[in-house]
């Protein structure tokens, strides 16, 4: 068991559009969080599918790229909606887990993908690959904040 800790909300109103970091966001299923361009289907990969509900990825994948390639990347570089300290990711995908209040389930790995790279950096692929996060279901609807406790459902 583990437990872990949001230190990053961000969504963006439109596809391509820059990432805004907010302290809270409204999780809901089968939409994503309140706000995020995927949830009223205006992202790029927008045909509504569970997977593109919520998005993760940890600070410490973020911080070892940064640090292994010499590049600046910050938190929501990533375009991923919740940035997660001491929360080991890639151990969720078919598993539920808490973020605060809210229940999801991990679908699959986030890999990075060229799309990414052309709105972030060109090292991205290679920087993040097997630990670009998490793509999650909304499972129960709540605020997500920053500082809450993520952790492995029982």
């Amino acid at each position: 068991m583990f437990e872990g800790t949001v230190v990053s909300i961000n969504i963006a109103s439109e596809a391509e559009a820059p990432m805004e970091s907010v302290s809270e966001a409204r999780a809901v299923p089968g939409r994503g969080l309140e706000g995020d361009r995927y949830f009223d289907h205006k992202g790029t990969f927008s045909k509504p599918q569970p997977d593109r509900e919520l998005t993760l990825i940890e600070a410490e994948a973020i911080e070892q790229m940064k640090h292994e390639l010499d590049v600046d990347y910050g938190l929501s570089d990533s375009r991923r909606n919740v940035v997660t300290r001491g929360v080991p990711l890639n151990h969720l995908v078919g598993k539920e887990f808490w973020i605060g209040e809210v229940k999801a389930c991990g679908l699959r790995l986030c890999e990075p993908c060229s799309h990414l790279q052309k709105l972030s950096h060109e090292k991205v692929l290679p920087g993040l690959v097997h630990r670009g996060g998490l793509r999650a279901q909304i499972l129960s609807e709540g605020m997500i904040r920053v500082g809450q406790t993520v952790r492995e459902s029982e």
